[in-house]
């Protein structure tokens, strides 16, 4: 259901069983998913707020079964990477912004007024605080949870709580990953990664060697060594005391 007093770009391409309200805004050059909502006042696919667009052909591209609140602005990319992308079943809430070349995953929660600036990567599963303001270029792990109110200027590795600040780890994501079917083992896994990163004497490379010599492989062992060694900021560090 489109409502006559939304707009939409006739060079939109909208799945089925799309819901648009009033007053929301559909630019050129989008793609939205089946199953989506947007909310009045809510705009998709605007030209991006960066001085480097110089009008080439870039596109928004938003997977099913998104809700898009009140509000809530998500822009096209840039000549970087062409393209913003928002995954499958994620809900954006009230007067959130997703900018240019921005990277979304599957099943993220950005609670109201989240703000990301350009060519940010979420992971699957992260859950984003309120008010949380997401610096250019930072990535953001899968089953993250950040607390409300964040300046998220490091990247986040997988499956941690990061609070405070400045930003730092606060331990594991547990009760998420026992919400999602996370095992005992596995869940046991990602606290033994995370305390020879945080809480042992070693830095960073030797905590990953570490890791990687005394840990079986698995998923989730695997997928904190590959996030931490690929970051280009830095993760946040653990909490001063």
């Amino acid at each position: 259901m489109i409502s006559p007093l939304a707009y939409v770009s006739p060079k939109a391409q909208l799945g089925k069983n799309v819901t648009i309200d009033a007053f929301a805004y559909i630019d050129d050059n989008v793609i939205l998913g089946d199953n989506c909502h947007v909310f009045p006042n809510a705009v998709v696919g605007c030209i991006p707020q960066d001085l480097k667009f110089k009008g080439e052909e870039t596109w928004t591209i938003i997977g099913d079964n998104c809700v898009i609140r009140e509000c809530a602005t998500i822009h096209r990319g840039t000549a970087s990477r062409g393209k913003t992308v928002v995954g499958k079943n994620n809900l954006i809430m009230a007067y959130c912004h997703v900018a240019h070349d921005c990277v979304l995953g599957n099943n993220i929660i950005m609670s109201n007024v989240t703000q990301l600036a350009g060519e940010v990567e979420i992971d699957d599963f992260a859950v984003i605080g309120g008010g949380t303001l997401v610096h250019q270029f930072t990535r953001i792990g899968a089953h993250v949870m950040i607390q409300g109110g964040s300046k998220v200027g490091k990247d986040v590795p997988p499956y941690i709580i990061a609070a405070r600040e400045p930003l730092s780890f606060y331990g594991i994501n547990s009760v998420g990953l026992n919400r999602r079917g996370f095992t005992p083992e596995q869940i046991h896994t990602i606290q033994e990664a995370y305390r020879l990163i945080y809480q042992s004497d070693l830095n960073t490379t030797q905590a990953l060697d570490k890791i990687e010599a005394t840990m079986p492989a698995s998923a989730e062992r695997d997928q904190i060594i590959s996030f931490v060694r690929q970051s280009t900021r830095g993760i946040v560090k653990t909490l001063e005391k």
